[in-house]
């Protein structure tokens, strides 16, 4: 990356783990605390003045990105991590000039470079499958079984509900969706027991929760049938169903597989948090060849994922797709050059947008979100709906929640003030989650 090629103050803030972590970032973007900043080749440095008698170092290496810093903060990127990229993006007239790395950065760097070097160097091996191919499909063969077993009393469950009528599901209380959760994780089917958690939830939604749940119930015995009927599906169907259901494909077999390089433009970045994990879901996309990818990563509880993309820059890459019948979730594999792009990235229009929705539906009946990047759409707040209406023709979208809540929704009608943007969001069954804006004529991203 050139070290001119800065990044706007939106997408360093864009990077924080928390809103927390995001106002004491900006509470830091000031001379004062810091001493000895530097910026060289795809390094920033910096010494933040703290409550002990040592500065804490902080270093990060655009490229990754990835941070470094003395102090014992659990978070990825820390608040001063955040203060010093701040600072770096005021420009060359900014504070963080100088150009020399001391010893502590160029240790760091160093030891990266040799990180990566030696990952590289060992990818051969990793390629050459498990130890003893023979026991890994025997450890397969008895999971399918258990599954199998949830997925059959999963189904016989479901057909006592309907067959009791979904009126009293309201009175029962949340415990008999724990139980059946609880079966389905014995089972080793976490996808299954996930999606009992989540319809056990829809009865507390109000409104009109029976006909939300009897679509949700009838997507859940659909994926169980389809997991009990696997081998007379397609293959690409037959991943889709098992990934629904809970397996998983290890990343470094995937690596070692078929890879497709790109230019992808980081969308969106973002992250959802339960008891147990914190997750990150990135969105890219490759203009060139017109495909979205996800990235997913993830943390303990209370902890942020380690791996974060500046929204807006473009990644020269390699990612590995996971199968499926839509393939949507990807690996990164080798990272080659990061730059800025100069211009906003070309969308399309509301109709071809729900018809791709569509198509991906056909294929993946369980699809929770589709990306869509549209051009020339103007936010129209009202009282009980806000949309997206398309700047050049009729067709309009209804929008939800972005993560940030209603002041995401307010600050994207700030954005426009009645012009045309090209947005990007994760359109679902209520319409669309918008993420990312970019007003007219500027190339730089403002995250929702």
């Amino acid at each position: 990356m050139e070290t001119e090629a800065r990044w706007t103050a939106d997408q360093v803030l864009a990077l924080a783990p928390d809103a927390a972590s995001r106002k004491a970032g900006a509470r830091l973007a000031t001379p004062v605390p810091w001493s000895g900043t530097g910026v060289a080749g795809t390094a920033v440095w910096g010494l933040c003045k703290g409550s002990g008698s040592k500065p804490y170092q902080t270093a990060v290496d655009i490229a990754g990105p990835a941070f470094r810093c003395t102090c014992p903060s659990r978070k990825f990127p820390c608040k001063h991590a955040i203060g010093l990229l701040l600072l770096w993006a005021e420009g060359a007239a900014g504070p963080v000039t100088a150009a020399v790395e001391p010893d502590w950065v160029e240790q760091w760097t160093s030891a990266r470079r040799k990180k990566a070097e030696a990952a590289e160097s060992s990818a051969p091996r990793a390629a050459a499958g498990p130890a003893d191919p023979d026991a890994a499909k025997r450890r397969s063969d008895r999971r399918a079984v258990r599954v199998e077993g949830g997925a059959a009393e999963l189904e016989q469950r479901l057909t006592d509900l309907l067959r009791g009528g979904l009126a009293g599901a309201d009175r029962a209380g949340y415990q008999q969706w724990d139980e059946i959760a609880a079966r389905m994780v014995d089972a080793q089917a976490p996808g299954l027991a996930s999606r009992v958690r989540e319809l056990g939830a829809v009865v507390a939604t109000g409104g009109d929760w029976p006909s939300r749940m009897l679509e949700e119930t009838a997507l859940l015995h659909l994926l169980t049938r389809g997991f009990l009927g696997r081998e007379q599906l397609p293959a690409p169907l037959a991943e889709t169903v098992r990934t629904r259901v809970g397996f998983t494909v290890d990343t470094a077999e995937l690596l070692a597989g078929p890879s497709v390089r790109g230019r992808w433009l980081i969308l969106a970045q973002y992250d959802t948090a339960d008891d147990r994990l914190t997750t990150r879901r990135i969105w890219l996309h490759d203009e060139d060849a017109g495909r979205f990818a996800l990235l997913l990563s993830f943390g303990a509880a209370g902890r942020a994922p380690e791996l974060t993309l500046p929204v807006g820059t473009v990644l020269d890459a390699e990612l590995a797709y996971h199968p499926a019948a839509v393939p949507l979730r990807a690996a990164l594999g080798t990272r080659h050059t990061t730059h800025v792009p100069d211009r906003t990235p070309a969308g399309a229009a509301v109709s071809p947008a729900l018809t791709s929705y569509g198509t991906a539906l056909a294929d993946d009946p369980w699809l929770d979100a589709w990306p869509v990047l549209l051009s020339s759409v103007v936010p129209l707040p009202g009282p009980d709906r806000w949309q997206l209406a398309d700047a050049t023709t009729e067709d309009a979208l209804p929008v939800t929640m972005p993560p940030s809540g209603m002041s995401g929704l307010w600050r994207l009608a700030a954005i426009s003030g009645g012009h045309p943007l090209t947005v990007f969001g994760e359109l679902g069954p209520t319409g669309l989650r918008p993420l990312t804006a970019w007003s007219s004529g500027s190339p730089a991203p403002i995250p929702l």
